[in-house]
């Protein structure tokens, strides 16, 4: 992925924003990676991209969220990492 294609995702066509949706994006892909268990893959996955795209969306949305409404995961993150996800017991 590119930050172009993070703000493609995010409709996003001015760089003022630039910086925070790259750290955005630098926390979704280290979440995904510890909710794997294990480095993202080179190339990653279609459906792991997906994932990281979602999360990035959540945290660029709702990045001043606060107790004003309740939010749900959203269970489309789950299904397309799930198979992906290491289990190993350690």
């Amino acid at each position: 992925m590119t930050l172009a294609s993070v703000k493609e995702h995010l409709r996003v066509t001015h760089s003022a924003e630039d910086s925070v949706i790259q750290s955005y994006w630098d926390a979704a892909e280290g979440h995904v990676a510890e909710y794997l268990g294990d480095d993202l893959p080179d190339p990653m996955p279609e459906p792991i991209q997906a994932a990281v795209l979602l999360l990035v969306g959540d945290l660029y949305v709702n990045r001043t969220r606060q107790a004003d409404r309740v939010l749900h995961e959203n269970s489309a993150y789950a299904l397309l990492l799930n198979p992906y996800r290491t289990t190993e017991v350690l």
